[in-house]
């Protein structure tokens, strides 16, 4: 119904940027909120930034200031733009969102595969 498809993780020295994007295809009335997610070996999965289809943007403690959030809503795309990397960033991003498929159906999470990033010292 819903398919999230990300890329542009990879490898990058501490300090460096990286830019993910997540797009959303497959039937799509709406969507709410969309976010990235991520999950560190051993750790749980945790938010790193959200932002809601008006544009309002909420941020872990640890991405503010580094990590910027933003959405093409024509293009159902959601970006995240990291810098100034560190190694304790390394983890597995996924892309959420919060949307609805046909009109009248109630709004479900959708998850996309993941893309890895790691960030070395």
């Amino acid at each position: 119904q819903v398919q999230l498809v990300e890329s542009g993780g990879g490898l990058v020295q501490a300090g460096g940027s990286l830019r993910l994007s997540c797009a959303a295809s497959g039937i799509i009335f709406s969507i709410n909120v969309m976010g990235w997610y991520r999950r560190a070996p051993g750790k749980q999965r945790e938010l790193v930034a959200a932002i809601t289809s008006g544009g309002r943007t909420n941020y872990a403690d640890s991405a503010k200031g580094r990590f910027t959030i933003s959405r093409d809503n024509a293009k159902n795309t959601v970006y995240l733009q990291m810098n100034s990397l560190k190694p304790e960033d390394t983890a597995v991003y996924y892309c959420n969102c919060n949307a609805q498929g046909r009109y009248g159906m109630g709004y479900e999470d959708y998850w996309g595969q993941g893309t890895q990033v790691t960030v070395s010292s």
